[in-house]
């Protein structure tokens, strides 16, 4: 036990490691839930690697003008350049030309990708970028600056959430209403295209491009699906980035393998975990309601043979008109427990709702019925087919079959259509 969970904590690295990765996934989690919700994902991934160009031109200008190599400051605002005008570049396209944002983005990351690489790959012999450990990330290998400046990125990404964050909560569901009451929306958006700018470039020397995009994304969904409100989501989410560093480090460890990697994984891991299990909106759940759900044509059909029946109605009289036989116990003590029937000894009768329900359902039958013999059906197949069309006529559909019949007082047949 001790060399499983004690040993590792001992040692630097793993210190450093768990730290620096805490930051970040806390910062980046609670960013990545406005990036979730506003479906901004993609922008994560464009802004992560977009960042070489960045980190390449940063480290050049260092280089040439200062003589200094792999300047952790000058590098960032390098990231920070490249990321904003990766941002600029995706807006103006989208706006000026026919080209949707989303695949102004998949131009643009990958255009500013290329030319940090090609940047990288021309001046080699000035820039010496491990264009491997910037993409997979070295979390076990921390430096003391990369600890403070994501320190610094992360106290002032959290105070500008904390400070904007109602604004952040309307903008993000409801963009129309914040522009009426006055909120500045598109720099509400730009600001938070900024915070994930600062986030990613604080984060991928230490965690790499993949594990980046991955901490921004995955503990923020898995948090949408334990929740509905969005300062709990934000909460869960930070506490999900970092149970995912520390199950990754430890797993890391463990196994021997990348660090990145491992984190990413199990937080891939907890996200399937929850996936399944999630009260509301988990995949056992989903099965359960679906094994639960009573077929709404089902219900129709039991609500209009009590009406027609015209008294308490027996099952066995249900049985006989009720298509869908299985499962019909099931649908009255349902319908019971939704107050659309009532049960006596002599059978089943009508609520008042349940009357108005069935009252819809089969206004909607005769109309269809009329309809139909005025386009010329048969009288044969009348009900059979009315009887398929009555389940899904919705209100619009039934006001507008009524309006283009001449409000009919009767159908076919001489019944009352009320």
């Amino acid at each position: 036990m001790y060399d499983l969970f004690i040993a590792p904590l001992t040692e630097t690295y793993f210190q450093k490691a768990l730290i620096g990765g805490s930051i970040i996934a806390v910062v980046a989690s609670v960013v990545g839930c406005l990036v979730v919700l506003r479906r901004m994902a993609f922008l994560g991934d464009a802004l992560s690697h977009a960042m070489i160009a960045g980190v390449a031109g940063g480290y050049l200008v260092m280089k040439l003008l200062f003589s200094l190599e792999a300047h952790a400051p000058g590098m960032l605002l390098g990231s920070l350049i490249a990321a904003i005008t990766t941002v600029a570049l995706i807006s103006f396209v989208s706006r000026i030309s026919r080209v949707k944002e989303d695949t102004a983005i998949g131009i643009m990351y990958t255009g500013i990708f290329a030319l940090g690489v090609v940047a990288v790959s021309i001046f080699r012999h000035y820039i010496h970028i491990d264009l491997m450990h910037f993409i997979m990330g070295d979390i076990l290998g921390v430096a003391d600056t990369d600890l403070w400046v994501s320190a610094f990125v992360a106290a002032i990404v959290l105070t500008i959430l904390i400070l904007f964050f109602r604004h952040f909560q309307i903008t993000t569901f409801d963009p129309i209403m914040a522009a009426s009451i006055g909120l500045p929306v598109m720099f509400i958006d730009y600001l938070l295209t900024i915070c994930v700018s600062l986030v990613v470039v604080s984060a991928v020397s230490m965690v790499g491009v993949i594990l980046v995009v991955g901490l921004l994304i995955t503990p923020a969904a898995t948090a949408y699906l334990l929740c509905d409100r969005l300062d709990k989501m934000m909460w869960l989410a930070a506490l999900f980035g970092v149970t995912s560093v520390v199950g990754g480090l430890y797993l890391c460890v463990w196994l021997d393998s990348a660090g990145g990697g491992a984190i990413m994984l199990f937080c891939t891991l907890q996200f399937l975990v929850v996936l399944a299990v999630a009260p509301k909106y988990g995949l056992m759940a989903r099965w359960l309601r679906l094994r639960n759900l009573i077929p709404q044509q089902q219900v129709e059909d039991i609500l209009t043979t009590i009406l027609r029946y015209e008294k308490p109605t027996p099952m066995s009289v249900i049985l006989q008109y009720v298509e869908q036989e299985k499962g019909i116990k099931k649908a009255l003590g349902s319908m019971i427990g939704e107050g659309l029937l009532s049960e006596a000894e002599k059978g089943y009768s009508l609520t008042d709702a349940g009357h108005r329900e069935a009252t819809k359902v089969l206004k909607a039958h005769r109309l269809w019925e009329t309809y139909l013999e005025s386009i010329g059906t048969p009288q044969e197949e009348l009900h059979p087919t009315a009887h398929q069309l009555e389940h899904i006529s919705d209100r619009s559909t039934v006001d507008y079959l009524d309006e283009k019949l001449g409000k009919p007082a009767t159908d076919p047949h001489g019944k009352t259509i009320r």
